[in-house]
């Protein structure tokens, strides 16, 4: 080495230095995570959701993870393809992701998809024994404001660990399901008065042609159809952001940004939740609650509204959903009519 000339000997020092560089860095990304301190409470450190599930010991890999497994590299493709610039989240952009620091979880809620009943699963899991039955805790209790932690409560440096080390799930719908279903629960049950008041007299007024005054006022009756022209109005979203309820699901859990482990389906819900509970060992603990509902909106259902909009309309409501449709690979309706 003394031998050698000086601009050998640098550039062989700048060689090491460079190896060093990499055996650190792939030290770093191979190592367990620290264990997090949460309320006194340390969580240990587990094995990635991603080995237990993608690279388990198993030589055949069941249908099941097969399937997850297929789901979540398509949609990791079809991020690659429509993503030019990643924007940095916010934490008003967390605000959808529940966390179980207990079982390390990440949950991202998607309305109209499920939510009510992975809230209840999550309270019994977080509630140290307060809560033991999903089904005995009321509807309107899961969506109580602070009986669940989101990511958007923690320090960047906790987001961050928490994202790289726990089990990150969401579940999707057929984005136009998803929609007529919103329209049911919102605007056809006599119930839901506050969303009658909120939006459905806005969309009665700008609308309907000549409307009655008390259609003005109570905003109970609005259509379908109405609707829809609401949700492809142009100024609906720069008047305000869309509800939860209606918004597109990247918008509410940006896919993109956060590698979410498993991506289940409320077409297969049954088999995806329990796959979710057996990846995070507690199947014996907790159920996923079996839906008891004989009207549950189906793509026969969707048909039966879409029948009466316009081609123009389906159309422009086919583009503004079309990101959903394409990132979580729903097939466009065989009902829709598009020319």
């Amino acid at each position: 080495m003394m031998g050698m000339p000086r601009g050998g000997r640098l550039f062989l020092a700048t060689c090491l230095c460079s190896l060093f560089v990499l055996v650190l860095y792939f030290q770093s990304i191979t190592k367990p995570e620290p264990a997090l301190k949460t309320g006194g409470r340390t969580v240990k450190s587990r094995r990635s959701p991603l080995q237990t599930l993608y690279k388990g010991d198993q030589l055949q890999p069941s249908t099941a993870q097969k399937s997850l497994q297929g789901r979540r590299e398509l949609l990791e493709q079809a991020c690659l393809s429509h993503t030019r610039k990643r924007r940095v989240l916010s934490p008003e952009d967390l605000k959808h992701l529940i966390v179980d620091d207990k079982h390390g979880l990440i949950y991202c809620y998607v309305p109209k998809v499920a939510c009510t009943n992975w809230k209840r699963v999550l309270m019994v899991l977080t509630s140290d024994g307060r809560y033991t039955d999903p089904l005995a805790i009321p509807a309107n209790e899961a969506h109580v404001s602070g009986n669940l932690r989101t990511l958007s409560e923690f320090s960047v440096t906790e987001i961050n660990q928490r994202l790289r080390s726990y089990l990150k799930f969401i579940f999707v719908r057929d984005p136009f399901e998803r929609i007529v279903s919103a329209y049911r629960n919102k605007f056809t049950r006599s119930y839901n008065t506050a969303f009658h008041k909120r939006y459905g007299t806005k969309i009665i007024r700008r609308y309907r042609s000549d409307p009655d005054p008390e259609a003005m006022e109570r905003g109970s009756d609005v259509s379908f159809r109405e609707f829809v022209q609401y949700l492809v109005d142009p100024r609906t979203q720069r008047e305000e952001p869309f509800n939860e309820h209606w918004e597109r699901v990247h918008s509410l859990c940006h896919p993109c940004q956060i590698h979410y482990d498993v991506v289940g389906k409320y077409e297969t819900l049954e088999a995806d939740a329990s796959a979710v509970l057996r990846l995070a060992t507690v199947e014996g603990t907790v159920q996923f609650p079996t839906s008891g509902k004989s009207t549950r909106t189906d793509g026969n259902m969707a048909a039966h509204f879409f029948k009466h909009i316009s081609p123009f309309y389906q159309k422009k409501l086919f583009n503004l959903y079309r990101m959903d449709f394409f990132l979580f690979n729903y097939s466009t309706p065989e009902y829709l009519r598009t020319r």
